[in-house]
C-alpha cells in the first residue's frame, strides 16, 4: 500500500493571504497564548470573572488568587512561538489544503500544543469531558501538568503529535522519516535554539541527502531562534547573521530570515510578513515537487535542489510580562519556565498574572459561556486536514499488516540433515527472508543502518533495491553501484538518525528494521527509553491512539564474535536496558535466536508485531542449525523449551544438572559441554531459551511462563542449573529471583574481559567455553568424585590458550566439534551450501 493522499498536496495559489485571515491568525494566536497561560496557572475561573461561583464555599467572588495552581509546572519561553507558528501552518493548511504534520522540537512548548488540538476541535473528540464551555475550559487548564492530568510536552496524549521532545535532538530525525515513502506529506519541523546545540540534531540537518522530492514528502525545518536555553544564550543565536547563513547553505538549505517582537511592530503587520514568507517557502517546495515529477517523467535523474528553511527569530517568552521584579524576562532566560513563581503566593505576582491574561482581550475569544469564539477558528482546516486529525500522527490507523513470505521456502533443513547440521549465518537467512519481505512491501517498509547492512548481513536487500542516496555519485561504478535517487535503504553513520527515521517511520504507519553492533546500540539507550514511554502511555491509557507497527532492531556483531575489533566493541548490556521496561505494558521484546531457523521464527513474528520494540541478539559468523522451524516455531511459542534430542534425561528429577542457554554462541557452548558430560555418565536435561522475558518472575509478567511450567522446565531447585547467558550474568539473577528453584542457578555470562583474540580465548577469558562449563557441572554434581575430568578439563583449557598464542587460530577440538546428530564432518558441514529463497 502507499500513504494515503489527503486534500490536493503541493498546490501553489497566486493570491496574497487576505486581511480577514491575517486577522483570524491573530485571534488564534491571542487565544492560544491565552489558554497555554491558562494551563500553566489556573486552576479555576478560566475566564477570570469577576462574579465567578465558588465550588468549594459556593460564594461568588472575583477573580483572586485562589483560582492559581498551588504548583506551577510548565514551560512559557518558546510556547508563544510555536503558538505564532501553528496559527499560520494551519492557514497554510487551510488554504492549499495541504496534507501537514507539526513536529515540536522544543517540547516544552507543550502548551502550544494542546491549545492547538483544542482549537481545531481533535482534543475534544478524543476527550469528550472537555466541553466547549466554561466547565470543560477549567478542566482543560487543571488537567495540565497536574495530578491525574496530562504531561507538560507534546506527548502522545496531545492529538496531532508523533513527537514528545521531552528529550531533545529528534526532531529531523522523526520528520524526515515521517516523509519517507510519503510523497503528499509536508512535515513542519520546529527545531529549538536549544536543541539544535545536540548531537542527534547537528547530524539530523544531513537527512536533506537521503530523501528524494519524487518518492519522498518534504520537510520544512523552521529554527526557532528565541536566544536562550534554560539558563544560557544559544550558540546559533549569538554567531553572526553570516556564519548563521553560511551553516545552513553548507548544509544544504536555503534559509530565509524571520525577525519579529523585539520593536514595536504591529502584530498584524508581522502577521503579513510572515504570510507572505511561508507562502514564497511553500512556492520554492511546490517548484522542487513539480520538477521532481517532470524529470521522473522524462527518464531524468533527479538532482538534489536546495531546501527551503526558515529562521524564526523572535523573544522568548514574547508576549509575557517584559520585567518582573525589576528584571528582564521577555527576551531572557528567565521566560524559560515559569516566569511568576509567586502569583498564588503574593498579590504582587498575581496582578501581573492578570495583567499579562487581560492582554490577550479574552472577551473577544470566548463567548459568555465559556464556548470559543466562531470568528477565532474559521479560517482554519477541517476534517484530516487538521493538524491533530490528519491520520499520519496516529499512524495505527493507516497501517496494514505485512505481506509475509513462507518461511518454509528459507528453512535450514534439520529434520532431514539432523540436529547441529551446516554451518549457517542466521543473520543471512534473517536477512534474505527480510529481503522478500520488502519485495512485497515497497510502499511502506524500509531499512535503516549506521554503514553495515552488509555487515550486519542484510545485503540480499539490494537485489531488489538500492541504498537512498543524494548527496552526489561519483561515475566510478564499482564504489557507487549501490547508491541511488531513490531505494529502500538508508545508511548513515548515525545510531541516532537510524533510529530516529525508523521511529518516524512506524509512527506514520508502516514499518521496517535497523541494524547495529550490539555493543554501539548504546548510542541510543535514551532514545529506546523515549519510544517505549510514548508506547507505555499508548498502551495504558490512549485508547484513541491505534497500534503502530513494532520498532525492529538486528544486533549482531556480538560480545563473543569479535575477532578483529577488540575490547572497546564489546558490551552486551543493551537488554538490561529493555528491562526497565518489562511491565504490564509488554513494549518491550529481547530475542536470542539459537540458529537460523530460530532466526526465521523469530522475523515472522516481530514483522507482524505492533506496540513494542524488537530487539534481537543474532550472531552474523557461520554456525551450526539445531532445530527445524516447527521446533523453532514451538519454542518461540513458549519463549523456552527442553531440547529432548540434546537431553539424556526426559525432567529435571532424572537429570543430575540442567544445563540451560539463552543466545546462539552460549547455546553451542552449552551443548558441546553436554555433549563432553556425556562421557562422564552424567544425566542432563537440556533447555533453551529464546524469548527472555519468558522467565521472567511471572508476578511481574502476566505473559511469562507459569510457576509449575518454570518448575517443570528447570526443576524445583533440587537438582542444580547451570545457565550460560549471552549477557551479563546478573541481568538471569534479576529475572527469576522469585521464581521456584532460583537458588539453584549458576549463571555464566560475559564478565567484561576480552580483546581482540580467537572465538575460543574470548570464550575462556569469560568462562563461557565448554570446558569451563562443562567443568562447573561436573564441580556441581559432585566435585570430589570427577576431581581428575574436572583438573584435566581445566588443564585442557589453558593448553588450548597457548595453542592459540602459539599458533595464531583455534585448537581443533574447538574449531572441529560437531554435535553427534549431524550428518556429515565439520569440514563438510563448513562446505555445506544453502540455497534460500522465496520461490515466486
Amino acid at each position: 500500500m502507499s500513504q494515503p493522499v489527503i486534500g490536493t498536496p503541493w498546490k501553489k495559489l497566486p493570491d496574497i493571504v487576505p486581511d480577514d485571515e491575517l486577522e483570524g491568525i491573530d485571534r488564534y494566536w491571542r487565544c492560544a497564548n491565552y489558554l497555554s497561560v491558562g494551563q500553566i496557572y489556573l486552576r479555576s475561573n478560566p475566564l477570570m470573572r469577576s462574579d465567578f461561583v465558588d465550588e468549594k464555599t459556593g460564594e461568588t467572588r472575583d477573580f483572586g488568587r485562589e483560582d492559581v495552581k498551588h504548583r506551577l509546572v510548565g514551560h512559557w519561553g518558546t510556547t508563544p512561538g510555536i503558538n505564532f507558528l501553528m496559527g499560520h501552518v494551519n492557514r497554510l493548511i487551510a488554504d492549499h489544503g495541504q496534507n501537514a504534520i507539526f513536529l515540536m522540537g522544543p517540547g516544552h512548548g507543550g502548551p502550544a500544543g494542546t491549545a492547538q488540538s483544542l482549537l481545531d476541535g481533535t482534543y475534544r473528540s478524543c476527550y469528550p469531558e472537555i466541553t466547549d464551555d466554561e466547565a470543560g475550559l477549567q478542566r482543560f487548564f487543571r488537567r495540565f501538568s497536574y495530578p491525574g492530568g496530562i504531561p507538560s510536552h507534546f506527548a502522545p496524549e496531545t492529538p496531532g503529535s508523533i513527537h514528545e521532545g521531552g528529550e531533545l535532538g529528534y526532531t529531523l530525525s522523526h520528520a524526515y522519516g515521517a516523509v519517507m515513502d510519503n510523497p503528499s506529506l509536508l512535515c513542519v519541523a520546529a527545531i529549538g535554539d536549544g536543541e539544535a546545540e545536540t548531537g542527534p540534531l547537528a547530524t539530523g540537518w544531513q537527512s536533506n541527502k537521503l530523501v528524494n522530492p519524487a518518492t519522498d514528502g518534504i520537510v520544512l525545518p523552521i529554527l526557532h531562534l528565541n536566544g536562550y536555553k534554560i539558563a544560557n544564550p544559544t550558540i546559533l543565536a549569538r554567531i553572526s547573521d553570516e556564519e548563521l547563513d553560511a551553516f545552513f547553505r553548507g548544509m544544504g538549505y536555503a534559509p530565509h530570515v524571520f525577525v519579529a517582537g523585539f520593536d514595536d511592530e504591529d502584530h498584524l503587520s508581522i502577521h503579513r510578513r510572515f504570510a507572505d514568507l511561508i507562502e514564497q517557502v511553500f512556492a520554492e517546495i511546490c517548484d522542487i515537487k513539480e520538477e521532481a515529477a517532470a524529470r521522473i517523467a522524462t527518464g531524468k535523474t533527479v538532482s538534489r535542489p536546495t531546501y527551503p528553511m526558515i529562521i524564526f527569530r523572535t523573544p522568548k517568552g514574547w508576549t509575557c510580562p517584559k520585567r518582573i521584579d525589576g528584571q528582564k524576562t521577555e527576551d531572557s532566560w528567565r521566560a524559560h519556565q515559569v516566569p511568576l513563581t509567586s502569583a498564588k503566593d503574593t498579590h504582587e505576582h498575581f496582578r501581573v498574572l492578570r495583567g499579562w491574561l487581560r492582554s490577550y482581550a479574552p472577551d473577544e475569544l470566548f463567548e459568555s459561556d465559556g464556548a470559543i469564539r466562531a470568528e477565532v477558528t474559521s479560517f482554519m482546516p477541517k476534517g484530516e486536514l487538521r493538524i491533530g486529525a490528519n491520520p499520519n500522527a496516529n499512524g495505527g490507523v493507516i497501517r496494514r499488516d505485512l505481506r509475509l513470505p513462507d518461511a518454509r521456502d528459507y528453512e535450514v533443513p534439520v529434520a532431514e540433515k539432523g540436529h547441529g547440521w551446516g554451518m549457517i549465518e542466521a543473520a543471512r537467512v534473517f536477512g534474505v527472508f527480510t529481503r522478500d519481505v520488502l519485495k512485497r512491501n515497497m510502499d511502506d517498509f524500509r531499512i535503516f543502518g549506521p554503514d553495515e547492512t552488509a555487515s550486519n548481513r542484510l545485503q540480499a536487500a539490494y537485489e531488489v533495491t538500492r541504498k537512498q542516496w543524494d548527496a552526489g555519485f561519483y561515475a566510478d561504478e564499482d564504489n557507487d553501484m549501490l547508491l541511488a535517487a531513490s531505494g529502500k535503504v538508508v545508511e548513515q553513520l548515525s545510531e541516532h538518525q537510524c533510529e530516529g527515521f525508523l521511529e518516524g517511520y512506524v509512527l506514520t504507519g508502516r514499518h521496517g528494521i535497523w541494524s547495529s553492533y550490539e555493543s554501539f546500540v548504546h548510542v541510543v539507550d535514551s532514545m529506546i527509553n523515549q519510544h517505549c514511554k510514548w508506547l507505555e502511555a499508548t498502551v495504558r491509557e490512549i485508547d484513541w491512539r491505534k497500534p503502530i507497527s513494532g520498532l525492529n532492531i538486528l544486533l549482531t556483531s556480538h560480545v563473543w564474535r569479535q575477532d578483529h575489533n577488540g575490547f572497546s566493541h564489546q558490551d552486551p548490556g543493551f537488554v538490561d536496558l529493555l528491562l526497565n521496561k518489562a511491565n504490564e505494558t509488554h513494549v518491550v521484546n529481547a530475542y536470542y535466536p539459537a540458529d537460523a531457523n530460530m532466526a526465521l521464527a523469530v522475523a515472522e513474528r516481530v514483522y507482524a508485531s505492533t506496540n513494542c520494540v524488537n530487539a534481537i541478539f543474532c550472531g552474523k559468523q557461520p554456525a551450526p542449525t539445531f532445530q527445524s522451524l516447527d521446533e523453532a516455531r514451538a519454542e518461540l511459542a513458549e519463549g523456552v523449551a527442553a531440547w529432548d534430542w540434546a537431553s539424556s534425561a526426559q525432567t529435571p528429577a532424572e537429570a543430575d544438572v540442567v544445563v540451560a542457554c539463552c543466545g546462539d554462541v552460549s547455546t553451542l557452548e552449552a551443548l558441546a559441554a553436554t555433549d563432553l558430560l556425556r562421557g562422564t555418565g552424567v544425566s542432563v536435561r537440556f533447555v533453551n531459551v529464546v524469548d527472555l522475558l519468558k522467565i521472567q518472575n511471572a508476578h511481574e509478567n502476566d505473559r511469562a511462563v507459569s510457576d509449575m511450567r518454570f518448575t517443570e522446565l528447570f526443576g524445583d531447585g533440587t537438582v542444580p542449573v547451570l545457565f550460560a547467558f549471552h549477557a551479563y550474568a546478573g541481568t538471569i539473577r534479576r529475572l527469576i529471583w522469585n521464581r521456584p528453584g532460583h537458588d539453584a542457578f549458576h549463571v555464566h555470562g560475559y564478565e567484561e574481559k576480552g580483546s581482540t583474540t580467537t572465538p575460543f580465548d574470548m570464550l575462556r577469558l569469560n568462562r563461557m567455553d565448554r570446558w569451563a562449563l562443562a567443568a562447573h557441572a561436573l564441580r556441581l554434581v559432585d566435585e570430589k568424585r570427577f576431581s581428575t575430568q574436572i583438573a584435566s578439563w581445566e588443564a585442557f583449557r589453558e593448553e588450548a590458550f597457548r595453542f592459540a598464542v602459539d599458533e595464531g587460530y583455534d585448537h581443533p577440538a574447538f574449531t572441529d566439534w560437531v554435535w553427534p546428530d549431524a550428518a556429515g564432518s565439520a569440514a563438510e558441514l563448513s562446505a555445506a551450501q544453502l540455497t534460500v529463497g522465496d520461490n515466486e
